[in-house]
């Protein structure tokens, strides 16, 4: 019998919170012992700088929040899976490959009720540039109100490749659609049809098998969108909204996603699920964070503790066969929720958190109570909030995470947080 450590590589850009959250809970765990075998776990944040491609990597579990747009980190990432058998959250391939117009394409051939989206050229380029002349000699002209038309108003124009950047526009009507076209310039746009009137937003963040269903609202301030409600949905809609993400995610390969649907007429449409890097701060997230920190917690310590292996080969065809078949969405949608929940070995991922992570509630709850957190959620909202405004902010946020820990203890059976 050995005494083994793992290796857990956090890969940060901006992130100041969770990581510092993650790091103190991970502390205070108790070594897993398996198979006879005595698991510690090691956590140290990833550094930038060169290196051999030869060169061994010690990590065994990276938890990845660089692959979407910094190339360092993202080609150190590969070249580790690759050469070392490193496991990262999330593949960092499909994530670099798939943008959203990838996964919209994928989502529609699998039935998801995904609104009617087309894809529109560049409006123009550079002259005399290469894309231009190419432009010019073969871009079929076409009847931008027509397109709209068809779709139906309001729509939306989007960045093929997502809204961070350059952001989402409405549109109500043919003028808005030229003005914004006009606008685009050389951007590859999306438009889609707008899900009105819908009766609900909902996000749903996963981690592995863990899925956490929260009220969104879009239209409010950062720090106010993730909304803290309970019983907004019944069962059988929070299982549908389950089997959605974790279909989308594995189909993917991420561990690691959210998506946003809007509820019309009872059906759920997918309008946005490819966010391999969701929002993971305090600043927005507030009374969800600690759910957060905790699902990453288990995860990552499951796929190191138990050495899973990276899965490099997406293989569609399972999806792809039930799609096939002559049935109800609904049971398809089951069909690949199976599938998912099969290859997040979600069997033995509970089994392990249920034996060897027992304490993780009482610790984070407690956790949560510290001036060290309080502290944290402070030093962040000093980043990002003019100087006369830290203090009601970070009472404001540590209000609602002090919320969160009454419902915890609530559900933990505990009479006094």
């Amino acid at each position: 019998m050995a005494d083994i450590t793992r290796r857990i590589g956090l890969s940060l850009g901006a992130d100041l919170c969770w990581p510092t959250f993650y790091e103190d809970i991970v502390a205070q765990l108790d070594p897993v012992v398996l198979g006879g075998d005595t698991i510690r776990f090691d956590v140290s944040r990833v550094t930038i700088e060169p290196y051999d491609l030869r060169q061994p990597v010690t990590y065994d579990v990276v938890l990845d929040r660089l692959t979407h747009w910094y190339h360092t980190s993202r080609e150190w990432i590969k070249k580790a899976i690759v050469m070392d058998g490193l496991y990262v959250l999330n593949n960092p391939f499909s994530l670099q490959a798939m943008e959203k117009h990838t996964s919209y394409a994928a989502m529609m051939r699998l039935g998801l009720p995904v609104p009617d989206t087309w894809m529109l050229p560049p409006k123009h380029y550079e002259p005399t540039t290469d894309l231009q002349i190419t432009l010019d000699s073969y871009a079929h002209l076409f009847d931008l109100g027509d397109i709209g038309h068809r779709i139906g108003y309001p729509m939306f124009l989007k960045p093929f490749d997502g809204g961070a950047w350059v952001g989402v526009t409405r549109l109500d009507t043919e003028e808005d659609l030229y003005r914004a076209y006009e606008e685009s310039g050389t951007r590859l746009m999306h438009l889609q049809r707008a899900v009105e009137p819908h009766d609900l937003f909902v996000r749903a963040l996963a981690v592995g098998p863990q899925v956490n269903l929260i009220r969104y609202d879009p239209s409010a301030a950062l720090h106010d969108r993730y909304k803290v409600d309970f019983g907004f949905v019944d069962d059988a809609e929070a299982a549908e909204l389950n089997d959605m993400v974790l279909t989308i995610n594995t189909f993917f390969g991420w561990d690691f996603n959210s998506c946003e649907a809007l509820r019309q007429d009872g059906v759920f449409q997918p309008i946005d699920y490819a966010n391999g890097c969701p929002d993971s701060q305090v600043t927005s997230l507030h009374y969800h964070i600690p759910w957060l920190v905790k699902a990453k917690i288990r995860w990552s310590l499951f796929c190191a503790a138990t050495n899973r292996p990276m899965r490099t080969n997406l293989d569609w065809e399972e999806y792809f066969a039930i799609a096939a078949e002559d049935i109800p969405f609904r049971e398809k949608l089951s069909g690949y929720a199976e599938i998912a929940r099969n290859r997040l070995d979600t069997d033995s991922f509970e089994d392990f958190c249920a034996t060897h992570l027992s304490d993780l509630d009482e610790i984070t709850l407690e956790y949560f109570a510290t001036d060290k957190a309080r502290q944290i959620v402070r030093d962040k909202v000093a980043t990002l909030f003019p100087p006369q405004e830290v203090d009601g902010f970070t009472d404001h946020f540590w209000g609602l995470i002090e919320f969160w820990r009454k419902t915890e203890a609530d559900n933990l059976g505990r009479s006094d947080p």
